[in-house]
């Protein structure tokens, strides 16, 4: 990790909260999980670009950002830190590319491999066991019913394996899928009863 990934990791630490649905531990997971499936990746990646990407896909976030299209504002604020560092455009489009298509409310897919590593990242820290305990910590901030939950999961976290796009995140997704359904089945007998 170069000095700019550091102070990019310490500067997202002092700003994003400790709460673990979209703050500091989420991000966390998200860059360990990335370097995880990039270091199984069988092509070149460039590993500087996904790990400031990885660290700055959710400082949309915060404050007056927005949560209209925080991948948008995340990549604003990644531009604006690397042109600042003075970073070759072609570093900054990468880590942009990767940040606006991490989003599954967005719509946007990334063209890159950086990107494509992120997105998966982001999406099977969605899913398992910490999945499970992000989404009731969720619905728990924004007052949501046990049967909104599994909606929750039934619209949103059960299509996440199929939006997958690399081989190790699939094989990952489908790991943490099945603790998900495990666990949904449960809970739905112990409700029906």
């Amino acid at each position: 990790m170069n000095d700019f990934v550091k102070a990019v990791e310490r500067i997202v630490q002092l700003i994003m909260p400790p709460e673990p649905v979209h703050g500091f531990p989420h991000v966390k997971r998200v860059h360990d999980l990335a370097l995880k499936l990039a270091r199984n990746c069988k092509n070149y990646v460039d590993m500087e670009a996904l790990e400031i990407a990885a660290y700055l896909h959710d400082i949309g976030r915060m404050g007056e950002l927005g949560e209209e299209d925080h991948a948008a504002a995340s990549a604003e604020v990644a531009e604006f830190l690397m042109r600042l560092s003075g970073y070759p455009p072609d570093k900054i489009e990468k880590v942009k590319d990767a940040i606006m298509g991490h989003s599954f409310s967005s719509g946007r897919r990334p063209k890159t491999l950086e990107g494509k590593i992120l997105s998966d990242a982001d999406k099977l820290d969605a899913l398992g066991a910490i999945g499970i305990a992000r989404v009731f910590m969720y619905s728990g901030y924004k007052r949501r019913s046990l049967e909104d939950s599994i909606e929750h999961f039934k619209e949103k976290i059960i299509k996440l394996p199929q939006q997958m796009m690399t081989e190790e995140g699939r094989r990952e997704a489908k790991e943490r899928m099945r603790i998900i359904l495990d666990f949904l089945n449960s809970l739905e007998s112990e409700l029906s009863h």
